[in-house]
Order: C-alpha cells, then structure tokens, then sequence
C-alpha cells in the first residue's frame, strides 16, 4: 500500500499546534517518546470514564470488561512478538523495569561469583547499572563489547570474550543514540553455544524493525508502550516459558499469589506470578488500541517511509560545513545524533526550542557512548512516520541560520 503522511499525520493532534507564536512544533525528539493517536487517547478516556473496575478480581460487569480488554493485549502482545504462548508476556512499567525484573529474578538462581555477563559498549544505562548491581552482589564480573567508529559491535571482540564463565549477555536491538540496529540473531545464536542466556532491549527495535522472539530465539526481548505510540507507564517483557518458570517473583504482592498463610506463601502461575498488585490496565488497554493503530497501516509501511525519510535527512544535513554525525552504520534506525563545530549542544538545542523544533540535547543515558567519541554530549534527531521532508528542509535551515549565529 501507499503510505499518506498527511493522513497518518493527522491521527496526532498534538502536531498540529504553535509551540511558540508563529512557530510551528516540529517534533524530533521520537526516540525519547512518540505521540499518540487519537484512539489511544479515546480508548484510555472511555476505559476511565466508563468501564473503571480493578481487573482479575470483581465479578461485576465493568469488571469483567476490563479483564477481558487488559488480557486481549497480551494476546497482541504475544502476536507482533510472535511468543510461543500468553504466558510469555508480562505487562511492566517499560524497558527500564523489564530489565532490573529479570537482573534480579534470574540473578538470584543463575549468577554466581566468578560469573560473567555481557554488555554492550552501545547500550542506554538501563541496560548496564542493573547488571552491573547484580555482578555486585554476587561477585560476578561484567565485561564490555566494544564498538566502532562507524557505531558497530566488533564481533571478533565479542567472540573472544565469550567463554564457559559467560551467563548472561544484554545487548539493545537499536541504540537509542547512534541508531545502529545490532546483528542480534548472530549475537543470540554465538551466546547460545556457550550456554548463555540473552536478553534484547528493544526499546529502539520494535517500532521500528520486524520482532519475531521465536526466529531469534532470545530468551528475553523487553519493550516501552510509550515508543510505540502507547502511553507511559506502559511495556513489556518475553521470556521464554521454561526460564520464566522457574525464577522466583521480582516483586510481591496481591494477584501474583496462589495462598497465603503465615507459614508460606505459594505463587500464581504465568504470567500473573509477575504482575503484582493492581497493573495499569487502563494504560496498558491505550497500549493494544496503538497496537491496532499500527497494525492498520501495516509496520512495514511505516518503517519504509522512516527509512527514505532518514535518507532524505542525511543527505541534507550532509551539505552542513562543520557537521559531525555519530553512527554511521549503514544498517540504522531513524536516529541522527550529530555536532556542529563551534556551537555547544545546548545551545543548539534550545535556540531550535525556540524555532518550534523539539530535539533532544546531551549525554542521552548513555555516557559510554559519550566517552568513547570523548563528547560531552551531542544533539539528537529521531524520526517518526509521522514527520514529513518539509519538516526536514525547515530543520536544515533552522541549523544553517544557527550556525551563522557563532560564526
């Protein structure tokens, strides 16, 4: 099919506004968060205003709708991941509390002193802190991919740091700040023959790259609803049922329970032995109408008109006298971080403020990747289908018009 910018467009409302007087919104900062349609928004507001009743538990009628719609998620869920089964979904606040679940659940049974985990030299510091605290506790040892100029693993590097000892690898499916899409099915297969399990940050991936966990053969893939055009609060992690089964809850609570008695507790079966307490189920309900949303225009599309939009920027910026870009794979996502010499990154970003255009500024939960090009930060442009080559051309000369103000 065709892809109609204008008509996708013109399901975000939020776009269509004056930032500052005069000053249209250009939003570019969708890496950080993307905007959302209006049937996401209609269905968080009927699911408040009308069908409000605590999941799982009443047997009255709004209720019983309630649980009906949160659990049809996870059957959407299950799909675009292609999971084996529902039991493979848990529902979590994002990408952030997938990962320190499954640090500290799997940590407890599979981590022991002297053991390594894998982390990559590219990865947001959700994806490094909670393993790093984890090899802290039991005296394990985290060891570094390291990438290169152009923003890729050095996949030799990685090889040779695999071993008997390796128990864990975390890799990102695409990095947040250079875009780079990682040759995950590769990485997973490699840590696969030395016994290790792997998890996937797909923070940056399943908006924007085909996800099927069973052809990847992950263990865990963990995602953010509100960079899918969901809302906030709102994500989820795939583990494979057998893993899942046997690590013990990450929190504790009602609903995540079989019984209770002062003598022992047993725990609920899968997924809800991870779900405690009430979820967020009007939020995650938002999350399966965006679901639907981008199912109707199909990812691929999407995704298409993302690329050649990201070509059509890299080829303008290019023209830019003193521009720098970081990653520059040519296997990447819509993201372009870049530098302009003589003009400091928060400059640049708040004088673009002021010309309509939302970007993001600085060291992006990301210091290593900072350290490694020794930058204190960098500004960042990350594209949505929803943005337009006219939008690109304004930006063009929105930097060019900057840069002539430190000149």
């Amino acid at each position: 099919m065709s892809f109609d910018v204008q008509e996708f467009r013109s399901h975000f409302p939020i776009l269509d506004q004056q930032i500052y007087p005069k000053k249209d919104l250009v939003y570019f900062d969708n890496a950080a968060t993307t905007q959302k349609p209006c049937c996401v928004l209609d269905a968080v507001e009927r699911y408040m205003m009308k069908v409000n009743g605590n999941i799982h538990r009443g047997t009255h009628k709004m209720a019983a709708e309630a649980t009906v719609a949160y659990e049809a998620v996870r059957d959407q869920v299950t799909k675009i991941l292609n999971a084996s089964c529902r039991e493979e979904v848990v529902f979590t606040k994002g990408t952030t509390e997938s990962i320190n679940l499954v640090s500290y659940s799997l940590g407890e049974i599979w981590i022991n002193e002297g053991d390594e985990i894998l982390v990559s030299e590219l990865e947001h510091h959700a994806n490094i802190v909670p393993w790093q605290m984890l090899c802290q506790r039991k005296g394990a040892v985290l060891k570094v991919i390291p990438f290169n100029e152009k923003g890729e693993l050095k996949l030799d590097v990685f090889e040779n740091l695999l071993s008997d000892k390796t128990k864990i690898v975390a890799v990102n499916h695409a990095s947040n700040v250079l875009g780079t899409i990682n040759p995950i099915e590769y990485i997973i297969g490699k840590a696969h023959e030395y016994g290790a399990y792997v998890l996937i940050d797909g923070a940056q991936g399943v908006g924007h790259c085909e996800v099927d966990v069973q052809k990847l053969d992950c263990d865990f893939y963990v995602f953010s609803g509100h960079k899918y055009y969901g809302p906030t609060g709102t994500g989820a992690l795939y583990g494979k049922k057998e893993i899942l089964e046997r690590m013990p809850p990450f929190m504790t609570g009602g609903e995540m329970i079989e019984t209770v008695t002062f003598k022992e507790t047993t725990f609920n079966v899968l997924p809800y032995k991870f779900e405690p307490g009430t979820p967020n189920y009007t939020d995650v309900i938002g999350l399966g109408a965006a679901l639907n949303f981008v199912d109707s225009y199909g990812k691929s599309n999407l995704v298409a008109w993302e690329l050649e939009l990201f070509q059509y920027a890299m080829v303008k910026l290019k023209n830019i006298e003193g521009i720098r870009f970081f990653g520059t794979s040519d296997n990447k996502v819509g993201i372009i971080s870049f530098a302009i010499d003589g003009v400091h990154h928060f400059d640049l970003g708040t004088l673009l403020d002021q010309l309509g255009f939302a970007v993001r500024t600085g060291r992006l939960c990301a210091d290593p990747i900072m350290d490694h090009f020794d930058v204190q930060g960098v500004t960042r442009a990350s594209l949505a289908p929803y943005n337009t080559k006219e939008e690109v051309d304004r930006f063009y000369e929105a930097l060019l018009r900057i840069q002539q103000m430190f000149v």
